[in-house]
């Protein structure tokens, strides 16, 4: 977990299947925080607040649906946002409300993929979010098993969407991924395990036992990443806690996370994230909160 990012417990009990936040509000005003229960987050009118999802910061729409998973921190802060008629709809429930053994079922794969996709924090298509809004701003007035029901419904509707975008990189969370491919957790393994030494294709096709060629195809086609966006995503993972977490310069993390060539680095830092290393650092940090 991280440091000095506050350590909320919900109100959700172990007889509660899930909890539902409904309300009005003119301003953003809780800090950055996790909890082990998962979390819907539907937030409308707030054009210009900011985002943050584990590592990643975005100033948001005015329309926003989020699903955030278990133990990853995050919070919506008022930023550029001038509305007072903010509307927000949180629902929380436990992460294994549905256990694993029922999540393999092959008519739930849906559902299993977006749940492991929310260790890094799900962002809804502005689509999806149009279609499922409605329903969950009426959720609160459904009682009993009708709304298990409409969460399930909401929660399968939400699986098969399209266009929705992973926010955090893969190594800032603790929560550990299924990749549904032994040769492929293979591999992330080492490239967890070695993200600060120079890595090539060569050497991870040869821990996968393929072909170059064949191992690329094959990497790209069950994470949606090449293998050098894969290794920057790790990389990138470690130097945002560092940057987060310690006080040494963005040169030193950068180094000692496998970045030799700091022009690259700061090119591939704000491609992915959006500012500078040093931004992210002095943003980030602005909302934290010491306990």
């Amino acid at each position: 977990m991280l440091k000095n990012v506050i350590r909320e417990i919900t109100p959700l009990t172990q007889n509660d299947c899930f909890t539902i936040f409904s309300r009005k509000k003119t301003e953003f005003d809780f800090p950055l925080h996790n909890h082990e229960d998962m979390e819907l987050n539907l937030v409308l009118n707030a054009s210009g607040a900011k985002r943050i999802v584990g590592d990643h910061i975005g100033e948001i729409d005015d329309m926003e649906l989020v699903l955030v998973g278990s133990n990853l921190s995050h919070g919506w802060f008022n930023h550029n946002c001038t509305s007072k008629d903010i509307r927000e709809v949180t629902i929380q429930f436990h992460k294994d409300l549905l256990d694993d053994k029922f999540l393999k079922r092959n008519q739930l794969a849906y559902i299993r993929n977006m749940f492991e996709n929310a260790k890094r924090g799900v962002l809804f298509s502005r689509e999806t979010i149009e279609r499922i809004a409605p329903r969950l701003l009426g959720l609160s007035n459904i009682n009993g098993f009708d709304s298990i029901l409409e969460l399930f419904s909401m929660l399968h509707d939400l699986s098969i969407s399209r266009d929705s975008k992973l926010l955090s990189d893969a190594t800032f969370t603790k929560e550990e991924f299924n990749y549904n491919s032994r040769r492929i957790e293979k591999v992330f393994e080492y490239m967890n395990a070695n993200f600060n030494k120079l890595i090539t294709l060569s050497e991870v096709a040869k821990i996968a036992h393929m072909p170059e060629a064949s191992f690329s195809r094959f990497i790209k086609k069950r994470t949606g990443y090449t293998f050098i966006d894969s290794l920057n995503e790790i990389r990138l993972g470690h130097v945002s806690r560092m940057l987060i977490d310690t006080t040494q310069s963005v040169a030193e993390i950068a180094f000692k996370c496998g970045f030799n060539n700091m022009a690259n680095f700061n090119r591939t830092f704000k491609s992915k994230k959006g500012c500078t290393p040093i931004e992210f650092r002095e943003n980030y940090q602005g909302k934290r909160v010491f306990i």
